[in-house]
């Protein structure tokens, strides 16, 4: 995990940004390493990654542990990232960066479609690990028929064309 340096971060392709060149609504950064680094804010709400129910549904069964942050949101999914993959996830806490819109933000060394797809296999693999704490054995095995349907390049494909992709919202 890097962290912010002053008002730099370091990113995990080893280049670095300043932190007031990142736009509230910025959802990629074109790097000079020549690659598109995914990039997210703790503003950006969940539905960036999953439609409005599914985000509801995971605020109400998702039990948090932080104070500061009781409902599941934007901050959980990419721990999660960072727990899975931690040399590809440069982080900075900007809160006493008066410079900047934002208190936290997560730059990937993936591009975004790709950390859509990485959100999505990692709260697949969260819900089938709940799953399989439930009693009912039928719930498990339903729940694993239709993972074996489920198509996450398609699913993000179809939600990225679906969504409103205006800044306003994650601003």
């Amino acid at each position: 995990m890097a962290t912010a340096g002053g008002e730099r971060l370091e990113l995990p392709c080893g280049e670095t940004v300043a932190l007031t060149s990142l736009d509230l609504g910025m959802r990629e950064l074109d790097c000079d390493c020549g690659e598109a680094h995914a990039v997210v804010m703790d503003m950006h709400p969940p539905t960036r990654f999953f439609p409005e129910f599914l985000v509801e549904t995971l605020d109400d069964v998702v039990e948090t542990t932080s104070e500061e942050m009781p409902d599941f949101g934007t901050p959980h999914l990419m721990g999660m990232v960072m727990e899975e993959f931690p040399e590809q996830i440069a982080v900075a806490d900007a809160t006493d960066e008066g410079d900047v819109g934002f208190a936290m933000v997560w730059i990937s060394q993936f591009d975004s479609r790709r950390l859509h797809e990485v959100v999505v296999e990692l709260v697949v693999e969260m819900m089938e690990h709940a799953i399989s704490h439930a009693e009912s054995e039928r719930a498990m095995t339903e729940f694993e028929e239709q993972m074996l349907e489920f198509d996450v390049t398609a699913f993000v494909d179809q939600y990225r064309d679906e969504r409103d992709l205006d800044p306003e919202p994650y601003v």
